[in-house]
């Protein structure tokens, strides 16, 4: 009787087994491309595969990080990703050269970009940029600055009456070797690596996009316009998009702990403690606000600035179906 009671047992333990075995085959795999390297920025997606919201949703998801090298739009146009993290200069810019994007979800509500200047240059408003050499970063992130210049009516080509433009690398050598008056700098990021470097907050003035009211849209998700056709990718995208709030929103209550996971997915080391809570802190005051949806106004500053007289625009017409709600109706309702 033991011998068949353990049998049974055996039985029913193997036959879990392969429940459980077949349960995670079925699981659906999504490919995310982030923008940038392992960091605070992406915390949501690091939070939800740690704390199993994705799981929760059957989903099998594959974090891939970017870096100076990886052109988001480029990876998901070769099938390297399902999704990806891009800002939306760069996402219209593609879909007018035609790689399809379309935004189906906006985690971050508020723009992270602003210009940092030595305040010993005498700069204390938009109107002192005259005759200052300013670095900009290039690769679409330059058509806010240049709307921004067009709006103050300063020319971009120096002169005592316009600004002179340094092509910044994503560094902060520029101003800390005084070879730049301004450069561009990240609420959550460059900044501080100026702190860090010796300089202090009184040392320095700060203008950020969002308060010039030339932000353009930063963080979205994107995908293939033809993919949305598909039902079962369309409920992929549902169950993730939705997952990802909830990630996102664990991490702006939980910062301390989604810095921590992001630093266990570094798989480079490269980043600090210090840097990364610090990092997590600013990325939730850009997420907060925002529960996924895109917001068809700041679509339109988007577009306007990237469209604006006086500059090269990024795009040369209103694109039509570069977002749509189809994906957080479903998710978050």
């Amino acid at each position: 009787m033991k011998r068949l009671t353990f049998a049974l047992s055996t039985g029913a333990m193997a036959i879990g087994l392969s429940l459980a075995a077949l349960s995670a085959e079925a699981a659906d795999k999504v490919t995310l491309q982030l923008k940038w390297v392992t960091q605070a920025q992406f915390a949501g997606y690091y939070v939800a595969k740690d704390k199993g919201f994705y799981a929760e949703e059957n989903l099998d998801v594959e974090i891939k990080p970017g870096g100076p090298d990886i052109a988001p739009p480029q990876v998901i146009a070769g099938g390297g990703a399902d999704v990806v993290v891009e800002w939306m200069p760069a996402a219209l810019a593609s879909r007018e050269k035609g790689v399809p994007l379309v935004n189906i979800a906006q985690p971050f509500k508020s723009s992270g970009m602003m210009l940092t200047c030595r305040k010993e240059t005498g700069i204390a408003t938009p109107a002192d940029f005259k005759g200052k050499t300013l670095g900009v970063w290039f690769f679409g992130n330059e058509y806010p600055f240049l709307n921004w210049m067009s709006q103050l009516k300063m020319p971009t080509d120096g002169g005592p009456e316009g600004v002179t433009v340094l092509k910044q690398g994503f560094n902060v050598d520029p101003l800390l070797q005084k070879q730049a008056d301004c450069i561009s700098t990240m609420t959550y990021n460059e900044y501080w690596q100026v702190i860090d470097a010796g300089l202090s907050p009184d040392d320095l003035v700060v203008f950020k996009y969002q308060d010039e009211g030339v932000a353009t849209l930063e963080d979205g998700l994107y995908v293939l316009e033809d993919n949305l056709k598909d039902e079962a990718f369309v409920d992929r995208m549902v169950r993730f998009v939705r997952a990802s709030m909830k990630g996102w929103k664990y991490a702006e209550a939980n910062p301390d702990e989604a810095a921590d996971i992001v630093l266990e997915n570094d798989a480079t080391g490269a980043q600090t403690e210090k840097h990364q809570k610090r990092m997590m802190g600013e990325i939730a005051k850009l997420t907060a606000g925002s529960n996924g949806s895109l917001d068809p106004a700041d679509f339109e500053r988007t577009v306007q600035s990237l469209m604006s007289e006086g500059s090269d625009p990024v795009i040369t017409k209103v694109p039509e179906g570069a977002w749509t709600h189809m994906i957080t109706d479903k998710a978050l309702n």
